[in-house]
């Protein structure tokens, strides 16, 4: 069969209205999609955490540099002066009295000692400062306190030697009655040994400046008053930090 023709739209008569319109409004469209409204507390929250990003990468950035360069500085000044540790050596020790008195309530010791130590300063380039320096001396192996004696802050130059004299003394101090006829027996035959601990603190000069300070504990101690008589000088360990043991 043969394609029918197909009919033309119909035409709206003049004035027609469409029925879905109201008279005098134009036809509704649909508005734009409108952007949400963030509260101002949000931005606001936003931009103080980025302030402080911000300060903690620069206080990080600042902090590393800062290690850096200390670092740095610590590695020159050991290059260049090549910092050391003083060196101590008891040098004598010598007991002008000593007695050990047994009485009806005990047994009393009473000793003088004088005891000499020998600090050396080993760097060239470096002066050496000491803070208040406590010396205790013990003996007869049991931490028998024979006394103690502070002694002065003093300066110590460039390889210099400098003899400390520290001087104690105990009276009526009372022991156990055991401990009492072994000291007295030690002491007649030299063979007490003697302990002595020099606690103090240490620093460098450097054109006249001070450069810090470190706590160190001069130990010298285990020599008999034989060996010392003999002349024998024994070197010291050193303690320093509490932690770290040096020995000459």
């Amino acid at each position: 069969m043969a394609d029918q023709p197909q009919k033309p739209p119909l035409q709206k008569p003049p004035g027609y209205r469409d029925p879905t319109t109201t008279p005098g409004k134009p036809p509704m469209s649909r508005p734009p999609p409108r952007k949400p409204v963030l509260p101002a507390s949000f931005h606001h929250t936003k931009r103080r955490r980025n302030w402080c990003r911000t300060c903690c990468c620069f206080f990080f950035v600042f902090l590393l540099l800062l290690i850096l360069v200390l670092a740095m500085a610590g590695g020159l000044f050991y290059l260049w002066f090549d910092p050391k540790l003083p060196v101590f050596h008891l040098q004598s020790f010598r007991v002008p009295k000593f007695n050990v008195t047994v009485k009806s309530d005990g047994t009393y010791l009473d000793a003088h000692t004088v005891t000499r130590i020998e600090v050396k300063n080993p760097n060239s380039k470096l002066e050496i400062f000491y803070g208040k320096t406590q010396v205790s001396v013990t003996a007869g192996g049991e931490d028998t306190l024979f006394g103690s004696q502070q002694v002065s802050g003093f300066l110590q130059g460039k390889k210099n030697t400098t003899s400390l004299k520290i001087e104690t003394a105990v009276k009526n101090q009372l022991v156990d009655d055991g401990l009492g006829t072994k000291l007295k027996n030690g002491f007649k035959h030299k063979g007490l040994v003697v302990d002595v601990e020099a606690r103090t603190r240490v620093g460098f000069i450097v054109q006249g400046l001070k450069v810090g300070t470190v706590e160190v504990d001069a130990l010298c101690g285990g020599v008999s008053l034989k060996k010392l008589d003999s002349g024998d000088m024994p070197k010291c360990s050193i303690n320093l930090f509490k932690w770290i043991n040096l020995h000459y």
